[in-house]
């Protein structure tokens, strides 16, 4: 695990753009996991100057959401679906369809799960995979007590998860749905390269766990310390509990430059 402290968010958006557009220019037809949510915000609006730019194209790749609200109708601005089309697939070429996402009004929930992953493994797994993290430590939805080895699937959302979506919908608990389909742990673990973004001191103490806790269910994220390719990517606020954070300073410091991330 490679955890890179910086500055702002706008340097956290230009190094996971420069993963991404390595990714595409050695693979066009790269299969992207985009995660929905604030913290990835700054990645998508550089790749979209990318893109308006000349410098990349999602023409030829493939985009697979990590998680839905049940529910929610199709019309809906908070449903994920809608939500990532708005800030990010909208914006840049993606070809029509591909960019998918688990479906929430699906009236066989099993089935619909099961074809998800079906069509991940179909398109060759994904490449490089956005997260974000919750400040239980959840990612995707995979609340606190997540199976480490669990597949795409429905979940019950905590409480102090609907507390924080709650922005989302006029600060309204009791308008965030209680259930949601996700992607699981051991879904998630079988992207090849996973980008994991936080800032902010609301998340500092879950990176701490990520980073440098025991790996346990009880912070779901810490399943990435057994991943042969993580990045996480932290303002100063988010990497503040970090007892090692002068070493990871040190190190990415001394990295060469053609390693990239």
């Amino acid at each position: 695990m490679e955890v890179v402290v910086l500055q702002d968010r706008t340097d956290i958006g230009r190094i996971a753009a420069d993963a991404v557009s390595a990714l595409l220019n050695r693979k066009p037809d790269a299969v992207l996991g985009l995660a929905t949510g604030s913290s990835p915000l700054s990645i998508y609006d550089e790749l979209v100057s990318r893109y308006e730019a000349g410098e990349l194209s999602f023409r030829q790749a493939r985009g697979f959401t990590l998680d839905e609200y049940v529910g929610l109708p199709a019309d809906h601005p908070e449903r994920y679906r809608t939500v990532i089309d708005a800030v990010f697939a909208s914006r840049v070429d993606f070809a029509d369809g591909a960019v998918q996402g688990p479906d929430g009004l699906a009236a066989d929930i099993p089935a619909a799960c099961a074809a998800y992953e079906n069509a991940i493994r179909a398109a060759g797994g994904v490449d490089l995979q956005i997260l974000g993290i919750g400040t239980d430590g959840h990612i995707g939805f995979n609340e606190p007590g997540s199976s480490l080895a669990s597949r795409t699937r429905i979940k019950t959302l905590t409480r102090q998860t609907r507390i924080d979506n709650a922005r989302f919908f006029d600060d309204d608990v009791d308008a965030v749905p209680t259930h949601c389909l996700t992607q699981g742990l051991g879904t998630i673990s079988e992207a090849r390269h996973i980008v994991l973004v936080a800032t902010g001191r609301g998340k500092a103490e879950a990176v701490h766990h990520l980073v440098e806790g025991p790996v346990s269910a009880m912070w779901p994220a810490t399943v990435l310390q057994h991943h042969p390719h993580v990045t996480v990517l932290l303002d100063d606020a988010a990497a503040r509990r970090l007892q090692l954070v002068d070493y990871y300073r040190e190190t990415y410091r001394s990295k060469p430059d053609w390693q990239g991330i």
